[in-house]
């Protein structure tokens, strides 16, 4: 029987990617935050601005370091939304609110916290770009192709940003463009239902616009996503 429950206790640990860090607590979740604003103030020197949040992102941070430290706290900051802790992201918000800009400050985080929830951030253009040269968007889906030895390959969380401005180049990629578009979303979705490797997507679409872009089956696969809107003036200038 005590040789049952090891394995048991190693199949969870094999399953799941629990984040080292306790931020129940405030003292421990204001480190973390402050952290975050940090790294967001490296990103905005190179045009000699801070990193500012409004009432609403700041809950939205708030939101994203329990959700990435996989804290069920993450369910209760928006208490109205059925937000839930084991779906993907998706941020939508005008151009300029700090959608993308955010999932490359917690891409640095979790990368420099070793969390295992680390994901890589990709832009449309990138992987179009990636298709006209390769003919495939493996690397950006099941990755079988850096580790040959394995039918499983080595996919890794992703975050795929910009939805939505790629019609601004249709005419560069042609019809391919939305074709490649709903092969990522049905191979992410199988690779999430399979082994929870998450993909997480931005968009300056609104939920409206994104269910008429992505009618009849895929519409399915936003269930699995939790929306954050993100308000407030562009941070452009």
């Amino acid at each position: 029987m005590g040789q049952s429950l090891n394995l048991q206790l190693h199949h969870l640990k094999t399953i799941r990617q629990d984040s080292e860090y306790d931020l129940s607590g405030e003292d421990e979740y204001f480190k973390h935050a402050n952290f975050i604003v940090s790294l967001g103030n490296n990103y905005m020197s190179r045009e000699f601005r801070s990193f500012d949040l409004d009432e609403n992102n700041t809950k939205i941070l708030r939101f994203l370091l329990y959700y990435f430290n996989n804290s069920r706290l993450a369910e209760s900051v928006f208490p109205n939304e059925d937000y839930r802790i084991h779906k993907n992201l998706l941020l939508i918000g005008e151009p300029g609110t700090g959608k993308t800009i955010d999932m490359q400050i917690f891409s640095d985080y979790l990368r420099l916290t070793q969390n295992p929830n680390f994901f890589l951030n990709l832009s449309v253009t990138q992987m179009m770009n990636y298709y006209k040269i390769h003919g495939h968007i493996d690397r950006y889906t099941y990755n079988e192709l850096s580790n040959s030895g394995s039918m499983e390959g080595k996919p890794v969380h992703v975050c795929l940003n910009d939805i939505g401005l790629e019609t601004e180049n249709q005419k560069s990629y042609g019809t391919s463009l939305d074709s490649v578009i709903d092969e990522f979303l049905y191979a992410r979705y199988e690779i999430y239902q399979q082994h929870f490797i998450k993909y997480h997507m931005t968009s300056n679409l609104t939920v409206g616009e994104l269910k008429e872009r992505f009618g009849g089956r895929l519409i399915d696969r936003f269930k699995s996503f939790n929306v954050l809107v993100l308000t407030g003036e562009s941070r452009r200038k």
